[in-house]
């Protein structure tokens, strides 16, 4: 596990990195927050999985929420998906839901039940970034 989780937080800077240039060039304020989660698949899962993240992030995209970045595994340890996306409000997280909803899709615990379906394991974490060490540092007071 804490393999894995060294794993994600170095592929979450390397993905972070690419919008790093862009956040360094704006030069205000702190890094948004983002949440880096891994997912592995239930067996035989993989393609369900997907079709419930697309869905998801068309409800995402009908209520004008932001969607981050995806990740697929090809080689390496045993995750399967990785995730950075950015935090979202309650009032985004409203609005999800309620495109969701239009949609036909699953939401509250029933989705969360949905999601259980298709996956043996995931992680999550929240981070800041894309930043850059000295923006960080800067950040800290030092």
């Amino acid at each position: 596990m804490k393999q894995m989780i060294k794993l994600a937080a170095a592929a979450a800077l390397g993905a972070m990195a690419s919008g790093t240039i862009v956040y360094a060039q704006a030069g205000a304020g702190d890094p948004p927050k983002v949440r880096v989660a891994l997912y592995r698949a239930a067996p035989g899962q993989q393609v369900a999985l997907l079709k419930y993240f697309a869905a998801q992030e068309r409800a995402a995209h009908a209520a004008g929420v932001p969607t981050g970045q995806f990740y697929a595994h090809t080689d390496g340890d045993s995750w399967d998906f990785l995730a950075i996306d950015p935090v979202t409000t309650p009032a985004q997280d409203a609005a999800s839901d309620a495109a969701a909803k239009k949609m036909g899709l699953p939401t509250g615990p029933a989705a969360s039940l949905e999601f259980r379906k298709y996956i043996a394991m995931h992680t999550d974490t929240f981070a800041v970034g894309p930043t850059t060490p000295a923006q960080y540092l800067a950040s800290a007071g030092q």
